[in-house]
């Protein structure tokens, strides 16, 4: 058995280096252990710090429980039982955001946190834009891109951070300025006993902000007790509250711009406009800035995003829907379309019921399936064509769509039965996509 190490990190990957960086900046020798035989980052772990060990193939319990601090990797869940048995014995068991978060516990508050189901990565990247164009040194990261460590070290005014349930089960002590639960659907049912669990963990954000931001069309995103709060939606807001009125998005009795003037497509878009600019004026940002980034940000790779028009024929990749509801927020959010939209669903849905998509599926003219539970969405909608992969379902969807259509890629479902992440799934439909023909003017979906 090895030397003992007061602090392990369970879980390699980007953010189980960010933290073994951390330490050993700080002093501390870690040490690494993956219940992978050959995880993610084990080179470049050996190459930077060979000084720090790594165990692979499991969790050793014999370490845990000598450790005066664990750092879990958001993809570990904290009821395994080894760790388990680690927070029975009152060991520290933390994320890696929380360290992050005990290193900034001597600034003011600087942290714009943001977590939800669905429309978080446009709604961080929303608010980075504006902070950008009103001129204030910023970081965007968390569980987009960057792990939140990894920006200590710069000259930050505003870390913006995206998390996730997972993270937030490991976070105690963030500071924030503003903090917002965008909107709560069934998601990771295979990591939580039932939805209030998986709720209550998007939920402990609010504890550690000065502000709680809600959306008042989702009443799952209302804090657990009163505190100082607002709220966004596309509803006529009341008082300070920031929505929607004469066609406008407007603050309280401001209108800030009108909804013809902004950039992005559907109004689950438009919703996350909202919470970003409610978010940013909390933060000191000004609207001069936040109207400059509603004009010209047009989204996200990946979400509701369009790759091509053919033959009259508009093509959309939203394969970042891994949950059932981002593909009715997708759906929803095109209503106003004049054409028909066949959808294309289906992959690996993580134990998810599939029963809310019921409604929006019968607004669809044509419901195309594949993946894992492919047969399970298929059973939604009389009529639904069940394919093995995709190049199958988008030559049927140029089959049936005719000028002035949408085929809508919307998985409502991870995608890691098919493909290795959402990202690789998406350039997939795009690939198929371009292989259909010569792509027209992609102009002709500017009114989606």
């Amino acid at each position: 058995m090895q030397r003992h190490n007061s602090h392990l990190i369970l879980g390699l990957g980007a953010t189980g280096l960010s933290v073994v960086r951390y330490l050993c900046g700080q002093g501390i020798t870690p040490l690494v252990m993956d219940s992978r035989d050959n995880p993610p980052g084990a080179q470049q772990l050996a190459e930077e710090f060979p000084q720090v060990n790594l165990i692979t193939g499991g969790f050793d319990c014999r370490y845990l429980v000598q450790a005066s601090q664990i750092i879990v990797s958001p993809g570990i869940a904290v009821d395994t039982p080894e760790i388990r048995a680690a927070i029975d014995m009152e060991i520290d068991v933390i994320g890696d955001v929380e360290l992050f978060a005990r290193a900034m516990k001597d600034r003011e508050p600087c942290v714009i946190g943001i977590t939800g189901s669905n429309g978080k990565s446009t709604v961080t990247t929303l608010v980075g834009e504006m902070a950008k164009a009103a001129g204030i040194s910023y970081a965007v990261g968390g569980n987009i891109g960057i792990p939140a460590l990894t920006l200590l070290n710069q000259n930050i005014e505003l870390f913006i951070l995206e998390l996730s349930s997972f993270q937030l089960e490991t976070t105690h002590t963030l500071n924030c300025i503003a903090a917002t639960c965008l909107n709560i659907s069934e998601d990771h049912m295979d990591r939580y006993s039932d939805l209030e669990a998986y709720r209550q963990a998007k939920l402990a954000i609010y504890s550690q902000s000065k502000l709680a931001l809600f959306n008042r069309e989702d009443l799952l995103t209302l804090p657990n007790d009163p505190m100082n709060q607002n709220s966004f939606g596309l509803t006529s807001p009341v008082n300070d509250e920031w929505g929607v009125s004469n066609g406008a998005i407007v603050h309280g009795l401001t209108e800030v711009i009108a909804l013809q003037e902004v950039a992005l497509v559907g109004s689950h878009n438009h919703a996350n406009l909202i919470a970003a600019m409610a978010l940013a004026y909390q933060a000191g940002i000004g609207k001069e800035a936040m109207i400059e980034v509603a004009k010209t940000f047009t989204g996200l790779a990946h979400r509701c995003e369009l790759v091509a028009v053919r033959g009259g024929v508009s093509y959309v990749n939203d394969s970042k829907a891994t949950n059932v509801g981002a593909t009715v927020a997708a759906i929803e959010g095109l209503r106003e379309h004049q054409g028909k939209i066949i959808l294309i669903a289906g992959g690996d849905g993580k134990g998810a019921d599939f029963n809310p998509l019921s409604s929006v599926v019968a607004e669809v003219s044509t419901l195309i399936t594949l993946g894992k539970d492919g047969d399970k969405i298929a059973s939604l909608k009389e009529g639904a064509i069940n394919v093995e992969s995709m190049v199958d379902a988008v030559n049927q969807a140029a089959k049936i769509a005719t000028d002035g259509d949408i085929v809508l890629l919307s998985p409502a479902c991870a995608s890691l039965d098919m493909y290795k992440n959402f990202m690789a799934r998406g350039d997939d439909f795009r690939l198929c996509v371009q292989s259909l023909g010569v792509e027209q003017d992609a102009e002709a979906l500017v009114n989606v």
